[in-house]
């Protein structure tokens, strides 16, 4: 059974080309040098949420990662991704789950990475439930990279009202269980040019490694 949110991503991914949306960028730029100041390598567990059709699957792959979980709503976006990678699209564990209540495997993953997910998450009650997946799926010690629109960012995205935040509110909502250890900021152009202020927040999984 779908939801409203999962009918609205399905039809974003079936009316446009994953290249002409708002978030699309060649490289996440961002997000990479994030990953990479969080310990990633070719051993590293990494789950991508909301990765979609998004390329960072791609520069992980190049940077020989072979353990990639890509979590999204949206079966049409994950399709867009598997044909582009075609071959290698084989290496990836593809997950079409909503990520408030996914089943993911407890400590199952080094690094959680999300561009653009948590700040759809306007209701305080799926925030928390996000909160939790992230503790509950990340082993201790493990690192959290999370971006979304900055607190000057715009009120929507897709149609969508989203929750502007800067790396110490997504620290907050991630809680006591994550210390924030680096931050980062970006003006994204979409793909017609507009400027959007992102945020990033770099956080560590309490807990002994």
């Amino acid at each position: 059974m779908t939801t409203n949110a999962q009918d609205h991503w399905e039809n974003v991914y079936r009316d446009k080309d994953s290249q002409a949306v708002s978030w699309f960028r060649p490289h996440l730029d961002v997000s990479l040098r994030l990953l990479e100041r969080a310990g990633l390598n070719v051993q590293s567990r990494v789950i991508d949420i909301g990765g979609g059709a998004s390329t960072l699957v791609d520069d992980l792959l190049d940077r020989g990662v072979a353990r990639i979980a890509v979590l999204d709503l949206s079966a049409e976006a994950l399709r867009a991704a598997q044909q582009r990678l075609g071959d290698r699209a084989a290496q990836i564990d593809w997950r079409v789950a909503d990520i408030t209540n996914a089943e993911l495997p407890p400590a199952g993953f080094d690094i959680w990475h999300d561009r653009a997910v948590l700040h759809f998450l306007t209701d305080s009650s799926a925030a928390q439930a996000y909160a939790r997946s992230a503790a509950a799926a990340l082993r201790p010690g493990g690192h959290a990279v999370i971006g979304g629109f900055a607190s000057d960012g715009p009120e929507k995205c897709s149609g969508l009202t989203v929750a502007r935040r800067d790396p110490a509110d997504i620290a907050a909502l991630l809680g006591a269980d994550f210390e924030l250890i680096d931050e980062a900021r970006e003006t994204h152009a979409t793909p017609w040019g507009a400027p959007q202020s992102f945020a990033y927040a770099l956080l560590r999984r309490r807990g002994a490694d």
